[in-house]
């Protein structure tokens, strides 16, 4: 009997085992309890002494919970009094309050750190959060009181959690006890609950040794008894498993316990580490901060230092040799539009430096207009020659038109419909246009055609380079005031400009596109040169600004040398559509390549921003050879001049914010290339037009029937006959309207026939693919003229 009871204590006891194993879970999960409902407990206590009478929100659904590691999300952040408070997404992360103007801003550029272990946390009212740490203060504003709450309660938790760390890492001993008992920092209390775990798991060793050894000894007594065959075989496998499981339990504790000897003696090096790195971060960004703003004081305080040579005292020059304007004074720190990282986000990839010559002391200011400094000006005439007008015209043209009329006009009443549609698809009152079309507004790029004469006669390719974007540049000088939109050319559309008597150039051209609107253009001068483009103008109104992207290549061709030059044109912005005054802007970048030698210029349009520090309306560029070697050095503004600088010698420069390295240019005194005419007087009341555009529209005898100067509601408008104007371009729409609806009629007609249907060509040009480019391309393909000498326009539309 004895011997029969034996192997029933083995069981007896595996039962106590396994009802004593859930009371050590039991034990630790009611302590994980506690220690939780304690933790809320004096959170709870720290909020309402902090908050008062603020109260504590739940958070909502898919908002990460305060108490979290990270907390993201959007707040309002006061920049300036002219912006005010400005959307921004931030982000609390281990300590550290960042802030980016879009989520996407995240993987490269911060737009502003505060460290929250230093920071005092105040509110304003019932939305507004006050964060000020070392001088630098930031004030927030939720969109409601409960995301203000929420906002609250995690940037105290983060705070008091950057303290601990803080006090932590002071201690290098691995063993040491925390400061206080009752505050648990995250690592002591995973260290805590870790250790404890460790016990459980020894415990549960413990009896899993012991009663296995009982289990095995109860199954060996077993096997020796006379049972059945199939009884023992059973028995075996028991025991079998029993060792097994004993096996792996062992493994078990084993692995526990090297995981927690582990994070003992490295959980604390690596915090104290990682909180090292990230103080050396803030503090170096503090540190190039700082370096920065002194950098800009100093090269302004160089700039407008009497010693500097060649300078006139109220023109002083900067260090990538453009002749600037006094700037205003350095906005506020707190403002983010001038932190280090968007005051340095346009600067250009290239620092010059002009050469200092004895010689250059000598000369007169009116001397750097000329070739100067040993520049070789290898063009048959001086670059400042073309100054004035090179010949007078033979006949006297009109140098005012009739002012524009006061008339006012609810501009949101006729906007709000608008936001999102293609411009040339919205019907425009004339209030919103000038007494000129796009056809005309593209011929005036040909306002300093000089540049093109005396580029001609250039026989050095680079300095030929340089002329040419200088002319590309002078194209925009006319639209800074310009804010009037040109009217729609109609279908068919032409405008000649025939000025070969006087200056040496006929130009022409036509709308051989509505939808979408395309121009193209052929200018032919006696003087060497030939110009085409074709142009398609996309536009988008966008609520407070309008964009306007030309898109087309522009050629010139040189007839003696053969240098076949392409480039494109820039993006134009209109701002402040519907509130305030309206400007325009210029900015993108312009690639001119010369076919012939494979030479190219690279010109940059640095968009206007208030903040910025940098002249307005700024221009750069560099002329390199085929080898992409620089020579020459362009800068000035598309509203103004241009100016160009031969270089010397080259090098590395210091590394830019971004981390790429400038490349330091020594130029020569720079020469003036382009330089803008003045306005005519009056200007402001005739649509700020230039002389040439003063002429544009002005009657000729024997032009086609065809061409705008014939267009009846630009001619009312320019009389000042506003509401006619507007009835007649109702109809002039209207008809062109009909005439597309019955051509896509005589289209679909003849698909049902089967037949070839030969839609819309245009009279003056017709379709080729450009070998330059690879595009197909209106050119011109001649008569136009010739029929003009014969006065027969017996092949020309009635559009008007």
């Amino acid at each position: 009997m004895g011997r029969v009871a034996a192997p029933y204590s083995g069981p007896g006891r595996i039962v106590s085992f396994l009802t004593a194993v859930p009371c050590l879970s039991c034990k630790q999960q009611q302590r994980r309890r506690r220690h939780h409902q304690s933790a809320a407990v004096d959170r709870g206590r720290r909020r309402m002494s902090e908050q008062g009478k603020s109260g504590a929100s739940t958070p909502a659904s898919g908002t990460p919970a305060p108490g979290s590691d990270t907390y993201k999300g959007w707040l309002f952040k006061w920049t300036n009094y002219i912006k005010g408070y400005q959307r921004r997404w931030f982000v609390l992360s281990n300590g550290l309050l960042s802030y980016y103007r879009t989520q996407a801003e995240m993987a490269h550029t911060c737009r502003g750190t505060i460290n929250l272990a230093t920071a005092h946390i105040d509110t304003e009212d019932a939305c507004n959060i006050v964060l000020s740490s070392g001088g630098r203060t930031y004030h927030l504003k939720a969109s409601t009181e409960v995301e203000r709450q929420r906002w609250v309660t995690a940037l105290e938790l983060a705070k008091a959690k950057a303290i601990r760390m803080m006090n932590d890492q002071s201690d290098d001993s691995a063993d040491e006890e925390p400061t206080s008992q009752s505050d648990h920092s995250e690592i002591q209390g995973t260290l805590k609950t870790l250790a404890s775990k460790l016990d459980d798991l020894s415990t549960c060793n413990d009896l899993i040794a012991k009663h296995g050894a009982a289990l095995q000894r109860s199954l060996s007594e077993l096997e020796t008894l006379r049972v059945p065959l199939e009884g023992g075989e059973k028995i075996k496998a028991v025991n079998e498993r029993a060792t097994l499981f004993r096996i792996t339990s062992n493994a078990m504790i084993n692995a526990c316990r090297d995981f927690l000897d582990l994070a003992e003696s490295h959980s604390r090096r690596w915090q104290r580490v990682l909180q090292h790195e990230r103080e050396q971060r803030t503090h170096l960004e503090e540190t190039i901060e700082q370096l920065a703003k002194q950098h800009n004081s100093l090269e302004r305080a160089w700039r407008e230092a009497p010693t500097h040579a060649v300078n006139t005292p109220d023109t002083p020059t900067t260090d990538t040799g453009v002749s600037e304007r006094p700037r205003k004074e350095e906005a506020s720190d707190e403002d983010e539009d001038t932190e280090y990282f968007d005051a340095m986000e346009d600067s250009p990839a290239f620092i010059t430096v002009t050469a200092t010559d004895p010689s250059q002391h000598r000369r007169s200011q009116s001397n750097l207009s000329g070739a100067s400094g040993g520049q070789e000006d290898n063009c048959s005439v001086s670059s400042n020659d073309f100054s004035g007008r090179e010949l007078q015209p033979r006949r006297k043209r009109r140098t005012q038109i009739p002012e524009k009329p006061n008339y006012s006009l609810n501009l949101w009443s006729i906007m709000k419909n608008c936001i999102g549609k293609e411009l040339s698809k919205i019907p425009m009152p004339v209030n919103f246009n000038e007494p000129l079309s796009m056809l005309q507004r593209l011929t005036e790029d040909l306002e300093y055609y000089e540049l093109l004469d005396k580029a001609a006669r250039c026989d050095n390719s680079l300095e030929q380079m340089c002329l040419v974007a200088a002319f590309s540049v002078s194209s925009y000088s006319t639209t800074v005031h310009r804010t009037a939109k040109p009217f729609n050319p109609l279908l068919g559309e032409t405008y000649e400009l025939d000025r070969l008597e006087e200056f040496g150039y006929r130009s022409l051209c036509e709308q051989v596109s509505h939808h979408p609107p395309a121009a193209a253009h052929h200018v032919m001068s006696q003087r060497g040169w030939t110009l085409w483009q074709e142009i398609t103008i996309a536009s988008k109104f966008r609520g407070k600004y309008l964009s306007i992207m030309p898109l087309g290549a522009i050629h010139l061709q040189f007839h003696a040398s053969g240098n076949h030059y392409v480039w494109r044109k820039v993006t134009s912005t209109v701002h402040n559509i519907i509130v305030g005054k309206l400007w325009i802007d210029q900015s993108g970048d312009i690639d001119i390549v010369n076919h012939r030698t494979k030479e190219t210029c690279q010109l940059k349009f640095s968009p206007y921003s208030y903040f910025s520090r940098e002249v307005p309306r700024k221009v750069t560029g560099v002329v390199m050879d085929s080898e992409s070697q620089a020579h020459y050095i362009l800068s000035g503004t598309w509203d103004d001049k241009m100016e160009s600088a031969k270089i010397v010698q080259s090098s590395r420069g210091s590394s830019s914010s971004e981390g790429k390295q400038k490349t330091v240019y020594q130029t020569l005194t720079p020469k003036l290339l382009w330089k803008k005419y003045p306005l005519p007087e009056n200007a402001e009341n005739m649509y700020h037009f230039s002389s040439l555009a003063l002429t544009l529209n002005e009657e000729e005898e024997g032009v086609c029937l065809t061409d705008s100067r014939l267009r009846p509601d630009q001619r009312l408008m320019e009389a000042g006959r506003w509401d006619e104007a507007n009835a007649e371009k109702q109809r002039l729409e209207e008809k062109q309207r009909a005439k597309r609806r019955r051509r896509e009629a005589e289209a679909s007609e003849a698909i049902d026939e089967g037949r070839d249907f030969e839609g819309y060509r245009p009279l003056w040009f017709h379709q080729r693919t450009d070998e330059m480019t690879g595009e197909n391309i209106f050119v011109y393909k001649g008569g136009y003229w010739e029929a003009k000498d014969r006065q027969d326009w017996n092949m020309c539309p009635v559009i008007f």
